[in-house]
């Protein structure tokens, strides 16, 4: 049987794009097979930067650059911004397998699952960027996912609320309105991939909700009032309208949750 955190930890170590890409590949398969022990004498160590390559450069968000979708260098700014979204996440889905051990098994498909559509979306977008005479790391980026994940690295129940349910969340909220710009500068290609993307983002939002939701169950706390304390405390800044209530609801959130979103983001 395969330590499933060491293989967790040999995706998230991984440097070069095409390593991360095979390793997380491969090890997505071998854990789908059910082929894997949760048992392990290896220590949890403290979350680090994961292997990234050399490029894209890392700046601030407010250093990133407004383009417009009306030329070919801003669609392809905006696929290389989905593109570095999906690298992180992939790290993002083996952090989750590595960090939070005494999990149920369920858990670890779970992510792993996760883990190995973030990598096909990379790799479609990966293609998109050829396409436009563009690659990887072309465009600086930002590392706003990465240092969530920092900060919720020492509890399960706060990865879950916050990564999937917030952060994650967001995509289901503005990837709509991209697809809407996109199609009317005549992008049908990249349109066709976030469409993809969107449907099958859906079931990792829910996968974030289901094992938010087990988390609090295990500590006893109430699910909703847990999430609507840790988005006022960590996550207002994140809440900006229009929310995608339809995908949001097919991702696990309650009315109450959405009402309570609202509420939120017009206070």
């Amino acid at each position: 049987m395969i330590d499933i955190y060491a293989l967790a930890e040999t995706c998230l170590a991984a440097n070069s794009v095409e390593e991360k890409l095979a390793r997380s590949a491969e090890a997505a398969a071998l854990i789908s097979a059910d082929d894997f022990a949760v048992e392990t004498p290896n220590a949890v160590q403290p979350i680090a930067q994961p292997g990234r390559p050399l490029a894209p450069r890392l700046v601030p968000p407010r250093a990133l650059p407004q383009r417009g979708l009306g030329s070919a260098e801003g669609r392809a700014a905006l696929v290389h911004a989905v593109a570095h979204i999906e690298f992180n996440a992939i790290d993002l889905a083996w952090d989750a397998v590595y960090r939070f051990r005494d999990m149920p098994r369920d858990y670890y498909r779970d992510w792993a699952q996760v883990a190995a559509d973030e990598t096909r979306h990379f790799q479609m977008l990966s293609a998109r960027l050829a396409e436009m005479d563009h690659a990887y790391g072309d465009f600086d980026a930002h590392n706003g996912l990465w240092e969530m994940a920092v900060k919720t690295s020492g509890s399960c129940l706060e990865r879950m609320a916050l990564v999937p349910r917030v952060l994650e969340a967001r995509g289901l909220d503005v990837t709509p309105g991209m697809i809407a710009r996109l199609n009317d500068v005549g992008d049908k290609r990249t349109v066709d991939i976030l469409e993809i993307i969107l449907r099958e983002e859906v079931a990792h939002v829910a996968a974030g909700s289901r094992w938010f939701a087990w988390c609090c169950a295990r500590e006893h706390l109430d699910a909703q009032a847990t999430f609507a304390r840790l988005i006022s405390v960590h996550a207002r800044a994140a809440l900006k309208p229009p929310f995608n209530e339809t995908a949001r609801r097919a991702a696990g959130f309650s009315e109450q949750e959405i009402n309570g979103l609202l509420a939120q983001s017009a206070a």
